[in-house]
């Protein structure tokens, strides 16, 4: 079993250079020092490997259970997100009014690339609880924030997210709990599941945010608002005091991410759980949005760092493991000698240096979209709208696959769970499923996202994408952006395609929605990579073996991972017609 190292080098390099990190300059007070970012990075590295990473494994194999209607949490949790907490990790990006850095938030999303590879089980935590601070900051009055955001920033409380219940997946529309009047506060009944980190010993005080309907609110999801629960009420002095009527009825036996406690919770079995309303009644989908669209973005992350920590894994032991004979015969060869294990560590390495591109570009737009002023900050936003669930979606893919391939370069000592790596492709199955499925996040691409504006912002993206690489193929024969370039053109074939499709019927139209998300994945990560590579040339501060390792990711990439997208494109372009003749009866046997 491998330990985790930070790959401080690479996050650099796509942060800085890649996604181009200086774009934020102009709206810090006093800039961004290169060094100093290099430092926050570099101690966050420790953090993960030397305190966080070391519980992955026993957090595995303990989980969490209930006692006396309290969730116990994984031995040594505690502590580690106690020195979490006291680094101030959770406070880098949130507002100096209540206790937070103000640094951007594509900064903490470094850190928590880290957090995420080092033990996604427990980083599970902290992300939900920076999502609902989001939603907070974005939506609630001054006084609730003022109430809630310093401790929450802290660390001292920690955040879910309660949209699930029983009859009610990802089917917003039919949530049943219900919120009821009383005063100044409501009263909350009803149960919700799957409720990540829904309660633990961590924190002094854990804050829900519950979707529920009010007694006259309208059918759908138009009658859904948005209420503060605290697992505590706070007294006079704002300090936890009595116990909310919050209870945890249970908590799930998953297949992975077993330290996180996955849990179903009941609201006002008795008086009715005492909440606050976020914003406007009525309006709760707007402000949980906020909290989802950021949460997105970090499954995104979670499959990058899944993939990253299985990679680590795989590369040590094919270095470690020797089995048959090197090619002169003169003694045993280590397993990453054999051309097949290499292409499988390739496979590996150059897409999780496309997708580690893609979540920082992403990251900078996002924090754009907040900083920047006009057109820009218009631009960053929808720009940011668009990326989000190929993030989601295409990366939390690519990690089945590398994951599953990490086990394979062990071969038979991977199926095997003392050796570590069969983990990361249990907690990575998730990834696909939870914050809206990856077939969700396919048809937001080409519903809310493509069909909206009839293609202009994913028009505005390709042109761009096209623009960067006609200078670099123009008087040249440069073959990675000669390839880019081509697939640029089947996914400008493709776009056309499925909005025909989708002006014709927007629901049949949904059927090629994974293979477009799938496609639009592959190209702009091919994109990033011939990026990667012409700036890793004209690189100052890496080393030749790095600026080497760099082309050769672009290389491959461009030779066997972006193929896929003309396989994609051809789903899109000239696979509706079987789809829309699918039904029931289609699978009788």
């Amino acid at each position: 079993m491998s330990d985790y190292l930070y790959p401080l080098n690479d996050i650099l390099f796509s942060l800085q250079k890649v996604a181009n990190f200086d774009r934020l300059t102009p709206y810090v007070d006093g800039g961004l020092d290169d060094d100093l970012l290099g430092a926050i990075l570099a101690e966050a590295g420790k953090l993960t490997e030397q305190v966080i990473a070391p519980l992955n494994w026993s957090g595995d194999q303990e989980g969490s259970r209930v006692e006396n209607g309290n969730v116990i949490e994984a031995k040594g949790f505690k502590d580690i997100y106690r020195s979490y907490c006291e680094g101030g990790w959770g406070s880098l990006s949130g507002a100096t009014e209540y206790g937070g850095q103000g640094l951007p938030s594509s900064i903490a999303t470094a850190v928590n690339e880290g957090v995420q590879a080092a033990n996604l089980a427990f980083s599970l935590c902290p992300l939900l609880s920076q999502g609902a601070i989001e939603a907070i900051s974005s939506h609630a009055s001054e006084t609730l924030k003022e109430t809630y955001l310093p401790k929450m920033l802290s660390g001292e409380w920690t955040g879910t997210m309660n949209l699930t219940e029983p009859s009610a997946g990802s089917d917003l529309a039919a949530i049943a709990c219900k919120a009821i009047p009383d005063g100044d506060v409501y009263r909350i009944k009803g149960q919700k599941i799957f409720i990540t980190w829904g309660d633990h010993q961590m924190s002094d005080n854990i804050i829900h945010l519950v979707l529920a309907r009010l007694p006259d609110a309208p059918a759908g999801v138009k009658g859904i608002s948005l209420f503060i629960v605290p697992k505590f009420i706070l007294d006079e002095q704002a300090n936890p005091g009595q116990r909310n009527d919050v209870q945890v009825v249970s908590v799930e036996h998953k297949m992975g991410i077993h330290a996180s406690p996955t849990c179903v919770m009941s609201f006002g079995e008795n008086e009715g759980a005492i909440g606050y309303l976020v914003g406007m009644e009525n309006e709760g989908i707007k402000a949980m949005f906020t909290m989802m669209n950021n949460a997105r973005q970090g499954v995104g992350l979670q499959g990058l760092a899944i993939a990253e920590r299985a990679y680590q894994q795989a590369l040590e032991y094919a270095k470690e493991r020797k089995q048959g004979m090197k090619a002169d015969r003169s003694g045993k060869a280590a397993i990453i000698e054999h051309p097949d294990v290499l292409r499988m560590l390739m496979t590996i390495k150059s897409q999780i240096d496309a997708m580690r591109s893609l979540i920082y570009m992403a990251a900078v737009e996002n924090d754009l979209s907040h900083l920047a002023e006009g057109d820009a900050k218009q631009k960053a936003k929808t720009r940011t709208a668009l990326l989000t669930p190929i993030v989601k979606g295409w990366i939390t893919e690519q990690a089945q696959e590398i994951t599953s391939l990490a086990i394979q370069v062990h071969g038979g000592v991977g199926f095997i769970e003392e050796t570590g790596v069969a983990q990361h492709a249990r907690d990575a199955r998730i990834l696909p499923i939870y914050e809206g499925t990856n077939g969700i996040q396919a048809i937001d691409l080409i519903g809310r996202k493509l069909l909206t504006d009839q293609g202009a912002a994913m028009a505005d993206l390709l042109a761009e994408m096209k623009a960067e690489i006609e200078t670099l193929v123009v008087g040249s024969t440069h073959d990675n952006a000669l390839k880019v370039q081509q697939a640029i053109l089947l996914a400008e074939q493709a776009t056309a395609s499925c909005l025909r499709s989708m002006n014709k019927d927007a629901l049949l139209g949904t059927g090629s929605a994974y293979g477009y998300m799938m496609m639009m994945g592959s190209v702009i990560g091919g994109w990033l990579q011939v990026r990667a590579q012409m700036l890793s040339e004209k690189s100052t501060t890496l080393s030749e073996p790095q600026k080497q390792s760099w082309k050769q990711s672009a290389d491959f990439y461009c030779d066997h991972i972006l193929a896929r997208a003309g396989y994609h494109a051809q789903t899109v372009i000239a696979g509706q017609a079987s789809i829309d003749t699918l039904n029931e009866d289609s699978f009788a046997r």
